[in-house]
């Protein structure tokens, strides 16, 4: 792979305009229907139309008004609407959308599909990257566009243009329109630019041109943030990539999922990415002096490190420390000898000496962020659980999560990342999507979820108390392995964020209760965290227990019962959930949270009326429920009446156009009504989207190959260094001279 400089000397903001400049006039120039047509078919003539000339940017989603090519210079320049808007062009210089394409990070990817599959496949990922290349016909074998836009990525006129969406499924599923800044009197867009003066003169008529009401909506942002492997693009099946989206609209801050842990208020993907704050530039788009930031600060501390964009840089990694994004919880210790546990520690009293082998539980909470932790193409980022013991003259006797000299991480630390792999068992290295089969493990905690990571040490006969224990979550953009195959092994070392902290000092002997630090959680918090990290471990029995703690400490929280009546669900002790949920219900009459799961029971009871009716009003609180739909549709269907199931069903299916309950079931409903097409298309499309049989069977080779991985595709693994001390795949973590892939 052609090698780049890890950080260029110096960049540019290119065509910035100073405060105070001149700008030259500008002439008019409008772009008529008939240069367009001309243009499209020039291009068409030497085109590579592989999936057909009705799809002519497939493998992406993407679309354009009037489905033809468009001149490139239809897109005005940003350094034209900087002329106006400082501010913003400013923050988008530095900000991820206008590097969306140069950045080689992405490029060493695309680079890699461009060349092993063909040029025509990048626009399933140029569709987002660069749109204005893709819908201009460049993205094809011997293309003569003149592609200088190339280094403006996501520009201001390509998000600004955007006239319409299709559904939710992403993959560039917008509907491009022709660039206009102006609407003339009649409402009528005006292709091009025009002058200043004239958009000074009619601002209503420029807002009408490039604002649209969905442009404040998370849908928007879900049709470049959500992702699919097609079959036209891996030569396979459909294989869903990932969806910051679904997150979102699944978390406590959509309001649109009842079955949330906690609540919270409406936040959209805009309310935290593109808050207001004072501006520092000229721009007529401030409001009180402020400026709904164009920076989009997320997590990519990669490409502003690389471009030398302090400004950018320091503003994501502000961002990503003061959110109160994660809560770090050193929960438990307990003892290996007899299996006695202290919890929650600072609450509890015990003892401790030396050569005591202690088990440290460690709950990260995913309090804050309104997507999965970590979200998008995590085989390439790296978040991690650091956990360090050390006695009071600073010994070091346990250290799980460290960065080798050369830069990589522990092999043995416990990451929230993935591991694609590819039909050979192997790893899918360097983001080469297209040969993605399954997935080894994915330890991503969804929003207002938790996890529960395990750490095992012995206290050293000649140990100096007392003991500091510290657990910290970290993050790097991208992980070692990927920054060495761009770059090579000779490069910067790119930052490591320290998104959250918790220490505890453990006393040799006896430890009494403490007062909380500012940052903890109440204590029937962190019960409830430990509750919902024992859950998704399949700990049934451990979740109950944790979660009747917590309805001990706060006998009028309903959700108490209501997280033991849906352990008990899923553990199929259907007897003792209806106790909880009663209790649930006893205290919230209306909670559509109860009500869902009560639903569930009468099912199991045969008690359809009153399912129907539970289920009726969880979906009349949250229409946009998709498991309230879903379930409301089968029990319609259980009843016979189809006509009510289906339309829950297209409900469902408007939500989340790729859910495959949805699918199968108007496959079956629609074809009781005869109308065998639409049976036909949904049967397809269940076929298409359902989980690849040989998934498995890929995962296990790859986890046998890596054993040094494997243990963290089981749930309830142990970290330690202690050989044998915990699962025998631990045993020697900071022996070995590897790291994680």
């Amino acid at each position: 792979m052609p090698q780049e400089n890890a950080k260029p000397a110096s960049t540019m903001e290119k065509h910035a305009p100073a405060s105070g400049t001149a700008y030259p006039a500008v002439v008019s120039k409008v772009w008529t229907p008939e240069e367009r047509e001309k243009y499209s078919q020039t291009i068409g003539q030497t085109y590579n139309f592989r999936f057909g000339k009705d799809q002519p940017f497939a493998p992406s989603d993407a679309k354009i008004e009037g489905n033809s090519f468009i001149q490139p210079g239809a897109f005005p320049d940003p350094s034209y609407c900087a002329h106006c808007h400082q501010e913003a062009y400013h923050q988008w210089r530095q900000a991820l959308h206008s590097n969306a394409f140069r950045a080689p990070f992405y490029r060493a990817s695309v680079n890699i599909l461009i060349r092993t599959k063909g040029i025509e496949f990048s626009r399933h990922c140029d569709s987002c990257h660069n749109p204005i290349g893709m819908l201009a016909g460049g993205l094809t074998q011997t293309s003569q566009v003149n592609r200088k836009f190339d280094d403006n990525g996501v520009s201001c006129m390509v998000c600004h243009s955007i006239q319409g969406l299709q559904s939710t499924s992403g993959n560039g599923g917008y509907i491009m329109g022709v660039p206009a800044v102006m609407v003339d009197e009649n409402g009528k867009r005006i292709p091009g630019e025009v002058p200043y003066e004239e958009i000074l003169m009619h601002t209503d008529r420029h807002v009408r041109a490039v604002m649209q009401p969905f442009y404040r909506t998370p849908e928007f942002c879900a049709a470049c943030h959500k992702a699919n492997l097609p079959e036209h693009l891996n030569d396979f099946k459909f294989i869903s990539a990932f969806s910051s989206y679904d997150e979102w609209q699944n978390s406590k801050f959509s309001h649109r999922n009842p079955l949330t842990f906690y609540s919270g208020d409406f936040t959209t993907c805009q309310n935290c990415h593109m808050k207001r704050a004072p501006n520092t530039l000229p721009d007529y788009g401030a409001k009180n002096g402020t400026f709904a930031s164009h920076s989009w600060t997320a997590g990519n501390t990669a490409v502003p490190f690389y471009y030398g964009f302090d400004e950018q840089l320091k503003k994501t990694v502000d961002f990503l420390k003061a959110g109160n994004y994660l809560n770090v919880d050193i929960f438990a210790i307990k003892k290996a000898s007899d299996g006695s546990m202290a919890a929650p520690l600072g609450s509890t009293s015990f003892q401790i000496a030396p050569n005591d082998t202690l088990d440290a539980y460690v709950v990260i909470q995913n309090k804050n962020i309104g997507h999965s932790l970590i979200p998008e193409v995590r085989d390439l980022y790296e978040a991690w659980t650091e956990f360090i013991v050390k006695d009071a003259s600073g010994r070091e006797i346990y250290h799980s999560g460290f960065l080798k000299p050369d830069g990589m991480l522990d092999e043995h630390a416990h990451s929230f990342t993935n591991r694609p792999v590819n039909v050979d068992g192997e790893f899918v290295d360097n983001h080469k999507v297209w040969t993605i089969r399954s997935v080894a493990y994915d330890n991503t905690v969804q929003a207002g979820r938790s996890t529960l990571v395990r750490y095992r040490f012995r206290i050293p006969a000649d140990v100096k108390g007392p003991m500091t224990i510290t657990a910290n979550v970290n993050y790097r953009h991208f992980r070692q392995s990927y920054l060495n195959n761009v770059f090579g092994k000779d490069h910067p070392n790119y930052p490591v964020i320290q998104l959250a902290s918790r220490s505890r000092t453990l006393n040799l002997g006896e430890n009494t209760p403490v007062p909380p630090d500012p940052a903890d959680n109440p204590d029937w918090m962190r019960w409830n965290n430990l509750g919902i990290a024992y859950l998704d471990e399949f700990q049934y029995a451990e979740a109950v227990q944790a979660f009747g703690e917590v309805v001990k400490l706060r006998p009028d929280y309903a959700d108490g019962y209501t997280n033991i009546a849906l352990t008990e669900i899923q553990w199929e002790k259907y007897d003792s959930a209806r106790v909880s949920i009663n209790k649930a219900l006893a205290l919230t009459p209306d909670n559509a949270r109860a009500l869902y799961y009560a639903a569930l029971l009468e099912r199991r009871a045969s008690n359809i009326s009153a399912e129907l009716a539970d289920l009726q009003e969880v979906v009349q609180q949250y229409p946009q429920s998709r498991d309230a739909r879903r379930e409301l549709g089968i029990a319609y269907y259980r009843q016979g009446d189809y006509e009510h199931s289906t339309q829950q069903f297209e409900a469902l299916q408007a939500i989340d156009p790729d859910d495959l309950a949805a699918h199968y079931n108007l496959s079956i409903l629609y074809h009781r009504m005869g109308k065998t097409k639409e049976a036909a298309e949904q049967q397809a499309l269940f076929v298409t989207e359902k989980i690849n049989s040989d998934a498995r069977t890929d995962s296990l080779d790859f986890l046998r190959r890596h054993p040094e991985l494997s243990g963290e595709s089981i749930p309830w693994h142990v970290h330690t260094d202690l050989p044998g001390g915990g699962s025998p795949l631990q045993a020697g973590a900071m022996k070995s001279q590897g790291g994680q892939p």
